[in-house]
């Protein structure tokens, strides 16, 4: 069977609160309106960490170390035209404020309420690594 793979990182950032920044996907996008991790595709030669650091500075317009990102878990999800697989890194420290650049909504959840926000199904099974981690 050929499928046609996409390669996404995510990340968690938590605040020293222990929440986790939620950003909604904007209209016009594919699965509008529903809450995910922030990332990005990976380009063609990036490392995961690396689509991280680029996507979290044009999305959220901070500055992220690579030492700072710890993988977490991943998300492996078959879509009806695509398979996606996703590593989930989790950050505690940037520079910079939060700032949503790209017109989305932005939320700060705590753990125990990430599943009152509707995901895409590739999302939803992360939740359960970061309720255990915090």
């Amino acid at each position: 069977m050929n499928v046609n793979l996409v390669l996404v990182a995510a990340c968690a950032l938590v605040d020293t609160d222990a929440r986790v920044l939620l950003a909604q996907r904007p209209a016009g996008r594919p699965m509008a309106g529903l809450w995910e991790f922030p990332g990005g595709k990976l380009d063609a030669g990036e490392r995961p960490e690396d689509t991280l650091i680029r996507e979290l500075k044009e999305e959220l317009g901070i500055a992220v170390e690579e030492n700072c990102l710890a993988p977490l878990a991943f998300a492996s999800h078959t879509y009806p035209d695509f398979h996606l697989v996703m590593p989930l890194y989790v950050c505690r420290r940037w520079q910079g404020t939060v700032t949503p650049l790209e017109g989305q909504k932005l939320a700060w959840v705590r753990p125990n309420r990430l599943r009152d926000y509707p995901m895409p199904p590739a999302d939803e099974p992360l939740i359960a690594h970061l309720m255990t981690l915090l």
